[in-house]
């Protein structure tokens, strides 16, 4: 079965829309900042971007849950940022990716109101920097994270039934 990777920077809602996703799918859902070690833990809190090295073994965390979830299915956030990144996910096995994406000034805002995270707004800009969009050649579809999460769980779904 094909995993649903929600992707996109921090702040654009991969935990809310994906845990809604994989309940209606009635399949697991797996946070990406699960599978980071504690140093990107700590060098992400301290404001410090992760580098691709840094995130080299988490992407390798995350293909393994892919792999080991094809027979089933399920769901896992990821940003997901560039698409060697999403080349690794993809070498865990059939992905479909749900980018949730849209305006600077939403995902800051989001990041500032929301509570518990380690994720510093000032690390927002060098994650846009980043961000490479989905290509033709890349299963998934991008989403305006304007909408309402029950709008979004509702269009991805319809898509990802769509491409299945």
């Amino acid at each position: 079965m094909t995993v649903i990777v929600v992707m996109g920077v921090s702040g654009s809602g991969k935990t809310t829309v994906g845990t809604a996703v994989a309940q209606r799918l009635g399949v697991d859902y797996a946070e990406a900042d699960t599978f980071h070690p504690p140093a990107n833990i700590a060098k992400m809190t301290a404001g410090h971007p992760l580098t691709d090295a840094d995130r080299a073994p988490w992407l390798a965390e995350i293909a393994k849950w892919i792999a080991a979830h094809q027979d089933s299915g399920g769901v896992v956030s990821s940003s997901a940022l560039k698409r060697s990144y999403r080349d690794v996910l993809r070498g865990g096995g059939a992905v479909w990716f749900l980018h949730l994406h849209g305006a600077r000034e939403l995902l800051a805002e989001r990041m500032k109101t929301r509570s518990g995270h380690f994720m510093p707004v000032s690390l927002l800009d060098s994650q846009l920097a980043d961000l490479e969009p989905l290509q033709p050649d890349e299963p998934g579809r991008t989403f305006d994270l304007a909408q309402s999460p029950a709008e979004l769980v509702d269009a991805a779904l319809s898509a990802f039934r769509e491409h299945a």
